[in-house]
């Protein structure tokens, strides 16, 4: 079994009738102290206490703060991975368009904005436990950005060293956004997380990506695209 798989298995909901929503106001809870304090901050004391439950109860759905953290990235970067493995396996006839894989990616990042900042924590702080997990859910997601930016129409103005950097580039661009989303509300009072950001920033990455890999979208296209 793969370290995916593993992870997957051992971070499932051990009781999932009648808890159903009781585990995802934990999901909800850890995400945001895991985001907010970082793995070693955050205890399940923590959890159950912004859940507004006795921490014992934990165990009823979660087995360990492990398995209740990978729940968290499973729930979080799974819906990325099945969209990057759909675009990456699209006809060599019918390529994906990287302007709509942009949007459906900031969808979900949207829905989950504190899942950045949870797995820039681990990576500023080392993770060197959760490293594993971590890698199982990231690094299959960089060779799936990888083999899209090789199959675009664009990718022979690309070196093969430059397509990594090319795809990490536009990592920390998407996912960046939403890293200091907090800092820059402190710093000046912006929202970056309210819709009409969220919209300027979709418009401005599709047109970003669009003239990197020659999608070839005029701004005025994608005025109401999200």
């Amino acid at each position: 079994m793969s370290a995916a798989s593993l992870a997957h298995a051992s971070s499932l909901p051990r009781h999932r009738h009648g808890g159903e929503r009781t585990a995802e106001r934990i999901l909800d809870a850890a995400e945001e102290l895991f985001a907010e304090r970082g793995y070693n901050g955050t205890t399940l004391r923590d959890v159950a206490t912004r859940v507004g439950v006795q921490p014992p109860s934990l165990y009823n759905h979660f087995a360990s703060k492990d398995a209740l953290y990978a729940a968290v990235l499973e729930r979080g970067i799974g819906p990325l991975m099945e969209l990057l493995v759909r675009s990456a396996a699209a006809p060599a006839d019918q390529p994906s368009d990287p302007g709509r894989l942009v949007s459906d990616v900031m969808a979900i990042l949207a829905r989950r904005p504190g899942l950045p900042r949870l797995v820039q924590h681990e990576t500023l702080a080392g993770g060197q436990r959760l490293t594993p997990i971590l890698r199982s859910w990231i690094v299959p997601a960089f060779e799936r950005a990888h083999e899209l930016v090789a199959a675009s129409p664009a990718s022979g103005r690309w070196s093969a060293e430059q397509i990594p950097l090319l795809v990490l580039a536009m990592y920390h661009v998407v996912v960046g956004y939403f890293t200091f989303a907090s800092f820059y509300r402190d710093l000046g009072g912006n929202e970056l997380l309210g819709d009409a950001a969220l919209e300027a920033q979709t418009r401005f990455l599709r047109e970003l990506v669009g003239r990197l890999f020659g999608a070839g979208e005029s701004p005025d296209l994608l005025r109401g695209v999200r």
